[in-house]
């Protein structure tokens, strides 16, 4: 007799119970996005690396883990591959390079999909109430540095652990753009930025009213260190949602000046 085809489970939409859940589905799919963006194709081609498998797995798990094994999410795209266009035997490695990149938009703008899904899914749930921070995390364009150690921890509900790490990350940014490895802390900011004779610097020195600017900056990374990354090492402060995601943005502003700020000849 014919083997039957096995029986799949019915489909099952997943139920969201809170904002807070469909914040963390968010930023898992976000974090597949980022990966599927670092991914170096013609590296994973050429060189069969494995990373553009490793990134298939993540998606095709992360879809699974946020909508359900019986979803129709999951349903859909539980086989996605990084791949555009026809494949064929005997492609030359150019056009397997070329097929990967198309598919590596293409997964991205299904990701997007999902997400702009479940933010429908978070509107409904919120009964078209005002979005919460950790909503519009992901559209703030933070500083990569300041958003990749915080993103989780805000995501998870750790606030202000999260306002710690990306003051961490700051400093940490500091001293790799400076140089100043063997400072830290408020001597390290007054080194790298101090208006005589600074490691780096946020404009030409020329005049009195950049040296002005200099200092000001100086005293802006002084305050995050003392009032945010010095505190948070010992006891987090308290506040809402809203004030500690002004911290961090505050913070990105402060790496994205770094990134910025010219490394300076040493005297």
């Amino acid at each position: 007799m014919p083997r039957r085809s096995p029986v799949e489970d019915p489909i099952e939409s997943r139920e969201f119970k809170s904002v807070e859940d469909i914040d963390r589905a968010i930023a898992k799919l976000t974090r597949r996005i980022d990966e599927l963006g670092k991914l170096d194709v013609e590296d994973a081609v050429l060189n069969n690396s494995g990373a553009d498998d490793v990134v298939t797995s993540n998606i095709r798990e992360t879809i699974r883990e946020v909508f359900g094994t019986n979803s129709p999410e999951f349903r859909e795209h539980r086989h996605i591959q990084i791949w555009a266009g026809p494949m064929q035997m005997g492609m030359s490695r150019r056009d397997v390079v070329l097929g990967t990149q198309a598919g590596q938009n293409q997964v991205k703008n299904i990701l997007l999909g999902l997400i702009d899904r479940l933010k429908e899914k978070r509107e409904d749930l919120a009964g078209g109430s005002a979005s919460r921070p950790s909503a519009y995390f992901d559209q703030l364009n933070l500083h990569p540095r300041i958003a990749d150690v915080a993103r989780e921890l805000f995501a998870d509900g750790y606030h202000w652990e999260a306002v710690f790490a990306a003051a961490k990350a700051l400093v940490n940014f500091v001293k790799e753009r400076s140089g100043r490895h063997d400072l830290d802390g408020t001597t390290l900011v007054r080194a790298a930025f101090s208006k005589n004779g600074p490691a780096l610097a946020f404009n030409a020195l020329a005049d009195q009213t950049d040296l002005d600017e200099q200092e000001g900056m100086m005293h802006l990374f002084e305050g995050a260190v003392m009032a945010i990354r010095n505190p948070g090492g010992h006891s987090f402060p308290e506040g809402s949602e809203q004030r500690a995601i002004e911290y961090i943005s505050l913070l990105s502003l402060l790496a994205y000046r770094v990134q910025e700020a010219k490394r300076q000849p040493k005297k």
